[in-house]
């Protein structure tokens, strides 16, 4: 089943190759609000950036789906009197994958590119022979002979560092890139409003269609935005770790992989009788899916949005990911249209008032 068309993967790429790291998620948003404008009755935006559009507003019932908006990157930190940049994270950024790695310095004059220089082999000898990279002793290359020429460029303390990389196709079968966690999300919630007006469904209730942001240093934006929508009901999108590559514990990290479907979890802040719900409606769209655990927290919006406002009942839809919080990271066609469709006809079962109380 192909739930997006030709438009959708327009603006997929649009949307994937710009960046919109946490704190700076605006340019995403708006090209992420762009799209969704013609598919809602009226949007919105809040002090700190998370936009979110409604169809069928002034309801009673509330029904709110959800994705983030930001990227994680990177912080200039200290710059060396030889022009040398050291950095620290925004976000869950691996100081592993840096070393190499070609970067957009983001400045109020524009960007300055930048690699992130590394020791080459031949000079890594004696105690430095197995040399690995540290938060502490990566550092970012723009080729200027001092500190004054970087503060020239217009690089200060506090300016983003993002990769560079572009969205592309694998093997006709995926999506590789940067952000896939969790723009892919933003991306499979505007699909969803798009396929409900083209389709003209009518909703019982105000379905609130929400790009949050910084979900990445600690569901911030969800947080802020729950307490501004107050939904009786919230399905959450994100990502969830593909188990099956080299090197992943099966034991720990369960038993994912990526083209079996969306992943639903089971965990504390998720509501038992509306992940129930979900999973009956997939059955009966024969939506293939898997199952996950997590022992405390999921680590997704989910969290923000089940314990706000009383307690709001949540569930989580997760896109299994290969190599999260990497430039390479591969998403399944197949599952991303499985993520559209289980919203999707999960809204649709959904009714006006309807109570997800235990007894």
């Amino acid at each position: 089943m192909n739930v997006f068309n030709k438009k959708s993967e327009t603006f997929l790429f649009d949307y994937l190759n710009n960046t919109a790291p946490t704190g700076f998620e605006t340019p995403g948003q708006k090209i992420w609000l762009e799209y969704l404008k013609p598919y809602v009755d009226e949007w919105h935006l809040d002090n700190y950036g998370t936009a979110y559009g409604v169809i069928n507003p002034g309801k009673d019932y509330r029904v709110v789906i959800e994705a983030h908006a930001d990227e994680i990157s990177w912080y200039v930190n200290y710059i060396s009197d030889n022009g040398f940049i050291q950095v620290i994270r925004n976000g869950g950024s691996d100081h592993i994958i840096a070393p190499s790695m070609r970067v957009n310095i983001h400045t109020k004059k524009g960007i300055v590119k930048g690699v992130f220089g590394w020791p080459a082999i031949h000079t890594r000898r004696g105690k430095d022979e197995n040399l690995s990279p540290t938060v502490e002793n990566i550092f970012v290359d723009v080729g200027a002979k001092d500190k004054a020429e970087v503060i020239e460029m217009g690089i200060h303390v506090g300016c983003v560092i993002t990769f560079v990389d572009e969205l592309f196709e694998l093997n006709n079968k995926w999506y590789c890139g940067r952000a896939l966690d969790n723009r892919m999300g933003g991306f499979c919630i505007a699909e969803v409003a798009r396929m409900l007006k083209e389709k003209k469904k009518k909703l019982p209730y105000s379905l609130y269609i929400v790009n949050a942001v910084q979900e990445e240093i600690g569901l911030r934006g969800a947080e802020m935005v729950a307490n501004t929508i107050k939904p009786h009901v919230a399905i959450v999108t994100d990502v969830t770790h593909d188990t099956g590559t080299p090197l992943v514990n099966n034991k720990i990290h369960g038993d994912i992989k990526c083209g079996a479907g969306p992943t639903l979890t089971y965990a504390p802040s998720v509501h038992n009788k509306l992940l129930n719900h979900v999973i009956d409606v997939a059955e009966k769209s024969k939506i293939s899916f898997q199952r996950s655990a997590a022992s405390r927290t999921t680590g997704t919006d989910t969290d923000a949005f089940a314990y706000s406002n009383g307690g709001v009942p949540s569930v989580l839809i997760s896109l299994p990911l290969r190599y999260m919080h990497t430039t390479v990271e591969m998403a399944c066609k197949e599952d991303i249209n499985g993520v559209i469709g289980l919203i999707y006809e999960t809204l649709l079962s959904i009714k006006a008032g309807q109570s997800f109380k235990y007894f």
